[in-house]
């Protein structure tokens, strides 16, 4: 047995479904000993897409997504989709082939340190220097991997060692996994005193929430306190929109009508929080409340995040636990909050305006999708809105990368998360720079029938720097560029596009797209005037004037 074949069958003992990557020169033998695994390998455009389609697979099943790579320009052009998964606490390994250790002691073609390039955005980054650790390390990557806070491992294969012939028979390590503890009693019983005596909880909502699969325990503690919860961007949905106890979402970096709540609160409940989402310093700047950290991990270290109570452990038991003897809140400011924020969602429900307003077009895909469809967002203003004004009914139905948060993620997303729920529609919205980033992976998603929406948001610029630009400068700088005709690129692939000429056009349009049942691009110019007007409704928030 060669060494690769070795390989090959760890990653099937680890639950491998897909290898998303790139073929190269020094991963030839890996390559060959795929043609007789299970494995199916999904041959992208650009490395790059290859990382991002493991990102989001594996942030929507929990299992490593796995992407793979030659040396050299092949493994650098992972590394942005794997920083993503890493800082995005998505479990990904990525494997990627090296020259052979007989020329890594001088310069040589296209030969780097991948160990110490991957280190520091990895959990565990290792190269095999000899066949027979391969299933020792294969099992401590993946185990990395998907350990609570899950992240990135790397795995750099020199050539010579994958072509080589076993001299010792080996096997696949048996795949274990921690189970992890039910908080302290005593630290369940202080976290809910601390409610008890409190005057306005309220509940911040991270992604360890959806990690955890703590959503519906999330819900029923709520209930159970009367308390409301806002999620964070990578949340969104662990508290239905439609819930009479959900605030919506917080995250931007200015004050909204959820941080007043914040600002009101006495005591805020972070469960599942990682301060990468958000970070206290924005919601907690005077440092005047009550802080109840529930998640299986302590609590980072910042001075804007010091402790009442940390209940570490499993996040199910946890809130189950403080459920169980903490007193429902009485009163508190959390309707009226309510009513703010559902009025502003549906101000611009039937707005004919073109190009069309952001809000616009966010009505419009809620109206079109079902709850369990999927929506990933690419980086740009239109993250903002979405993140926002876009009301998620379910975990995981709503895709924000916020950590890293890198644009170009928005089409090899949609492309994971529709191999991921085959039965749902996988939409992605993207601006017109996020598409360009990554739009090859299109020939992707037709190669292996892949049907996606891709709805693009079109204004020719850098739509969230101009408005970053404007608020703190004043003017644009060099943020114009021009577009290609994208219902004739999407028809150059053999995808079909459409082009949003009319407000009153966006739904039959989307309507049209998922019918169509393949890859869809939407292209829709949209009016980001409303940025500027935003930042004005906010600033009032801060101010308290009244609007002109």
């Amino acid at each position: 047995m060669k060494a690769s074949e070795l390989f090959i069958k760890c990653l099937e003992n680890e639950g491998v479904e897909y290898i998303f990557g790139i073929p190269g020169e020094e991963n030839l033998d890996v390559m060959d000993a795929l043609l007789d695994s299970k494995i199916k390998f999904i041959t992208t455009r650009h490395e790059q897409g290859a990382a991002f389609m493991a990102d989001v697979y594996g942030r929507l099943t929990g299992k490593a997504g796995v992407c793979l790579a030659t040396l050299g320009p092949g493994a650098t052009n992972l590394i942005t989709g794997f920083a993503d998964a890493d800082m995005d606490r998505a479990p990904i390994v990525a494997i990627a082939g090296q020259g052979a250790t007989t020329r890594m002691h001088k310069e040589s073609h296209q030969v780097l340190d991948l160990v110490n390039l991957f280190e520091p955005i990895s959990k565990y980054s290792t190269q095999i220097r000899a066949s027979q650790i391969i299933p020792e390390i294969v099992r401590k990557a993946f185990k990395e991997a998907q350990m609570e806070k899950p992240g990135g491992s790397f795995i750099d294969f020199p050539e010579n060692i994958a072509g080589s012939q076993m001299t010792v028979e080996k096997q696949p390590l048996r795949v274990q996994a921690p189970t992890y503890p039910v908080p302290p009693p005593e630290k369940i019983k202080q976290a809910a005193d601390i409610i008890n005596h409190s005057k306005n909880p309220i509940i911040m909502a991270g992604n360890g929430v959806i990690r955890s699969g703590a959503s519906k325990q999330l819900v029923k503690f709520a209930e159970k306190l009367n308390v409301a919860v806002a999620t964070t961007f990578m949340a969104k949905g662990t508290m239905p929109s439609s819930h009479d106890l959900s605030l919506g979402t917080v995250g931007l970096q200015a004050k909204d009508y959820v941080a007043c709540g914040f600002e009101k609160s006495d005591v805020i409940i972070c469960v599942g929080f990682d301060m990468v989402e958000f970070h206290p310093h924005i919601w907690h700047k005077y440092k005047d409340k009550k802080i109840i950290h529930v998640d299986m991990s302590p609590a980072e270290v910042d001075e804007h995040y010091i402790l009442e109570v940390g209940v570490i452990g499993d996040i199910k038991a946890g809130l189950e636990g403080i459920a169980e003897i903490a007193k429902p809140h009485v009163g508190g400011f959390n309707a009226e909050l309510r009513e703010m924020i559902i009025g502003e969602l549906n101000e611009y429900a039937n707005d004919a305006g073109f190009p069309v307003k952001p809000q616009k077009i966010i009505c419009d895909l809620r109206a079109v999708l079902n709850p369990e469809d999927v929506v990933v967002s690419d980086v740009g203003a239109h993250k903002m809105w979405m993140a926002r004004m876009y009301q998620a009914e379910a975990p995981n139905t709503c895709i924000i990368s916020n950590g890293f948060a890198s644009m170009g993620i928005g089409v090899p997303g949609a492309i994971a998360a529709k191999m991921v729920n085959p039965k749902a529609t996988a939409l992605t919205v993207t601006g017109d720079a996020g598409f360009m980033m990554n739009s090859q992976e299109i020939e992707t998603a037709l190669r292996y029938k892949i049907p996606i929406i891709i709805l693009i948001w079109n204004d020719s610029e850098y739509g969230l720097i101009k408005w970053h630009q404007m608020r703190k400068m004043g003017r644009p700088s060099n943020i114009e560029f021009t577009n290609p005709d994208f219902v004739k690129y999407a028809e150059s692939f053999g995808a079909k596009g459409y082009r949003v000429n009319s407000a009153e056009a966006l739904v039959p349009t989307l309507k049209q797209a998922i019918a169509d049942d393949t890859v869809v691009i939407v292209n829709c110019p949209v009016d980001y005037s409303e940025n500027m007007k935003l930042t004005e409704e906010l600033s009032r928030l801060v101010t308290g004037a009244a609007p002109e």
